[in-house]
């Protein structure tokens, strides 16, 4: 086990870490993974979605941009 400040930490299993989750093939399938991760970056940076305006615009034209609105059922209020 590793140890971290004084406390037991449970083994990682290392071949995990490397395939990706259900979470990340579906963003990488829309074709806006980086966008995404620069938007989800500054929100946890920020703490506050009105700072983000531009990388959540950023973001929505690549979702359009890949048409991911018409294999998805989500939609612009």
């Amino acid at each position: 086990m590793a140890q971290d400040e004084g406390k037991m930490l449970p083994p990682t299993d290392a071949a995990d870490d490397d395939e990706p989750d259900e979470w990340d093939t579906r963003i990488f399938s829309t074709g806006c993974a980086e966008e995404n991760a620069k938007m989800t970056d500054c929100y946890f940076e920020k703490k506050d979605w009105r700072a983000c305006a531009a990388e959540l615009e950023q973001f929505r034209q690549c979702w359009r941009r890949h048409g991911n609105d018409e294999r998805t059922s989500s939609k612009d209020a």
